[in-house]
């Protein structure tokens, strides 16, 4: 398989920028704020996600609506406390198109995933975490700097460019969008299932 290589944006924040501050891609201009990720500096485990949605771009915080509250449910359900973990986004700025009066997320493309990965590996260098969780596609091709589907990722041992191992899974989003309780259901096995093993690697 031909691999996909993205080079990240290599030159380093000037001292005066920040996420807040951020104008190495367009989407700073739809959005309400950059949404950095939370949780402890040493925390074992990181989860990355896409980027902010509706909620998240309006309150500031990441995983905040639906999907993140199924995100620590079922962390907790492999007896990880939320509290405990990092979580953030590949991409920290909202990127939306408009459906009428709403504001419908878009993934973000290969631009904005590469114009941001200096913020997200300056969190990776500051938290330290022993496994780094991806949630969907656009988190691993940010982590990975490489294009990989996540079925295929699962059957690899997988390590970020620093040498931090890295367990990918699906977002949680997916499971809420799947169209039959059977694929909810198959999926939520899946992704606790690669929970599991990400925290089996941090206690190592």
């Amino acid at each position: 398989m031909q691999l996909h290589v993205l080079h990240a944006a290599s030159d380093l924040p000037r001292e005066d920028e920040s996420p807040a501050t951020c104008r190495r891609c367009g989407l700073w201009k739809g959005a309400s704020q950059a949404v950095t990720g939370e949780g402890p500096r040493g925390a074992p485990l990181m989860l990355v996600g896409e980027a902010p949605g509706d909620d998240e771009d309006k309150a500031g915080h990441p995983f905040v609506g639906p999907a993140g509250k199924l995100l620590r449910e079922l962390l907790r359900q492999v007896g990880v406390d939320p509290a405990t973990v990092f979580i953030t986004n590949a991409v920290k700025h909202f990127g939306f198109e408009m459906r009428g009066r709403r504001r419908m997320h878009k993934s973000p493309g290969q631009r904005e995933i590469e114009a941001c990965n200096v913020w997200l590996r300056r969190e990776i260098e500051r938290i330290g975490p022993k496994v780094i969780v991806t949630l969907g596609t656009t988190a691993l091709r940010a982590i990975l700097r490489e294009r990989v589907s996540i079925t295929a990722a699962r059957e690899r041992t997988l390590v970020d460019p620093e040498g931090i191992p890295v367990v990918a899974t699906y977002h949680p989003s997916a499971l809420l969008r799947a169209p039959a309780q059977e694929d909810k259901e198959a999926m939520r096995k899946v992704v606790l299932a690669d929970l599991q093993r990400a925290l089996s690697l941090a206690e190592k």
